[in-house]
């Protein structure tokens, strides 16, 4: 598949964290699967190292992903190139696709992936928090990227589209006075107690506690998207499911939605009937297929 392809009217397709049902997240293995798969983008999640290099990983700490344990921040980009990242993951990889030793990526070296995709593609980042460094991680994203030659009004980088996304409304901000809002994405989800507790193992009123702080994210990320301050609409599906209204809203006020995670036929056809713009998926070419035939 190609971008000729690209059916007018269906949603376009990215590749969460690479084709991660494929191949483990974040890995080269992902990324150069998502691009053979036809995604028209990627996502992924930065974190910076303690020698302060841009690294793609979702988690702050490297225990589920990876031979290392322990904080991301306090591990030097040196220390993490002798990690394991993929074979957690049972995966054989191909071997264009490099060995154990090549799936670990910096951001600059997803670029470098992405420039040579023969097409374009878009690159969507999200900037994880709470981060130890605070928004010296968006500070250091867009230093990076204008080294690569990005630019800013734009937001392209050759042949690749690139946006920003974020659950932090602060780092959602920091990130508006560099970069128009039509390329920044406000992350939103729905926290219940309940969740939280099962998730991160909390006790009743830790939990409790949790959830308030995270209960006004969600509202100061809603209010974001009501005063169209960021144009892209980033909820997660069971947000839409559980809030019709404000997804209507949104979209009747002219919001880009970006839905995460998109893998069930369920789940894209509802999005299809909704008419969203963009799915994030794990499986980019199964929901590639289930558009076209529909399309």
């Amino acid at each position: 598949m190609t971008s000729d392809d690209f059916a007018p009217g269906r949603p376009k397709v990215y590749a969460h964290r690479g084709a991660s049902a494929a191949f483990a997240e974040h890995t080269r293995a992902a990324y150069l699967q998502a691009i053979a798969d036809g995604a028209d983008g990627v996502e992924c999640d930065v974190h910076l190292t303690r020698d302060q290099h841009v690294v793609l990983l979702h988690d702050a700490n490297l225990d589920r992903t990876s031979t290392g344990t322990g904080p991301v921040a306090e591990h030097t980009l040196e220390e993490l190139r002798s990690l394991d990242f993929s074979s957690w993951k049972g995966a054989r990889i191909p071997e264009a696709y490099g060995g154990v030793a090549d799936q670990f990526l910096t951001l600059p070296e997803l670029l470098d992936i992405l420039r040579g995709a023969g097409r374009e593609i878009g690159l969507a980042i999200e900037l994880k928090h709470p981060s130890p460094y605070r928004l010296k991680l968006e500070d250091g994203v867009l230093a990076l990227l204008e080294e690569e030659g990005w630019t800013p009004e734009e937001s392209r980088l050759e042949n690749i589209q690139v946006s920003f996304m974020s659950f932090d409304t602060d780092s959602v901000q920091r990130l508006l006075q560099s970069v128009p809002k039509e390329h920044v994405c406000q992350l939103v989800d729905d926290f219940t107690v309940k969740e939280l507790r099962q998730e991160l193992g909390l006790g009743f009123l830790t939990g409790g506690a949790v959830a308030n702080v995270m209960r006004a994210t969600q509202l100061e990320a809603e209010r974001v998207l009501d005063a169209g301050e960021a144009s892209i609409a980033g909820p997660g599906i069971d947000y839409i499911r559980e809030h019709a209204r404000n997804v209507q809203r949104w979209l009747e006020a002219g919001r880009i939605f970006r839905v995460w995670t998109v893998d069930s036929e369920k789940d894209v056809a509802l999005c299809q009937g909704l008419g969203i713009h963009e799915i994030t998926t794990n499986k980019p070419a199964q929901v590639l297929k289930q558009l076209m035939v529909s399309s």
